[in-house]
């Protein structure tokens, strides 16, 4: 991948500096490329909201904007950013997650939830400032937990009841107020199949730009229960083994990186 670091800045983007074009979900890019430049996408920001600095590429200024695809100069290809993420390998990743995150908090606090007054940028850090109140708000995120769960020589897989792709994935949830990661593994998985779990260990994280997560993953050993299902949550469950299993997340999330960590720990 390219050289590529987040950061924060005040500066207006230079007509020559990178900009990644989005409306919602989707990002509108050139036929060639992700990214635009500033000269080529100013006339067309939705509703006048400045562009976002979000870091650099390359030694390269890289902003985010909302823009109105129908005021883009020239032709551009819509591509959502989750069928980027678990779809196309070549797609920018941080880039395009570190993007999406800075400009949904940007939209939801362009104005102070407190007294309701505009918001401007903080003098010396990433946050929005109400000068009314003096207080900041930040880019929020979100810790959530994610988990394979080892049984002998089988892991759990599930599929989500709201998932529109068909891949086998992991147990996850929100780490609520109060508890810890390992306690937020065993309270999810308990509310959603009815197994409890041991042995919880944390293995890496990943940000997860839907909208504001920050995915912590673990693996657990299973230690009693029999599967029952939170069926708002999870449509099927099972357990299986490192060569007979449905299809599996790609590489780029972290549950297939975590479904293929243990299966390499399992000798597959």
């Amino acid at each position: 991948m390219e050289n590529w670091s987040a950061g924060w800045s005040h500066k207006a983007p230079d007509p020559e500096d990178l900009v990644l074009a989005m409306n919602g979900p989707e990002i509108w890019c050139p036929d060639d490329d992700w990214y635009h430049r500033w000269g080529s996408v100013e006339g067309a920001l939705d509703h006048g909201v400045e562009p976002v600095y979000v870091g650099e590429l390359d030694g390269r200024a890289v902003y985010v904007a909302s823009v109105d695809p129908g005021m883009l100069l020239y032709a551009t290809r819509p591509v959502h950013l989750r069928e980027a993420l678990l779809t196309l390998p070549d797609a920018p990743a941080s880039v395009l997650g570190t993007a999406s995150q800075v400009q949904q908090w940007f939209m939801d606090h362009r104005f102070c939830g407190r007294c309701g007054n505009a918001t401007g940028f903080h003098p010396r850090e990433r946050a929005r400032w109400c000068d009314h109140c003096a207080i900041p708000f930040y880019p929020r995120l979100a810790p959530c937990v994610i988990v394979v769960i080892r049984r002998g020589d089988r892991f759990l897989l599930a599929r989500s009841s709201r998932a529109r792709s068909y891949f086998f994935s992991l147990i996850a949830g929100f780490v609520e107020p109060g508890e810890s990661a390992e306690e937020a593994v065993a309270r999810e998985t308990m509310e959603e199949t009815g197994l409890t779990v041991t042995n919880v260990r944390y293995w890496t994280s990943q940000p997860w730009p839907f909208p504001h997560q920050l995915m912590l993953g673990f693996f657990a050993d299973y230690e009693s229960g029999d599967l029952v299902l939170q069926e708002d949550e999870l449509a099927e469950a099972d357990w299986f083994t490192p060569d007979d299993h449905p299809p599996i997340p790609p590489d780029t999330t972290i549950a297939g990186r975590l479904i293929r960590q243990l299966k390499e720990e399992m000798g597959a």
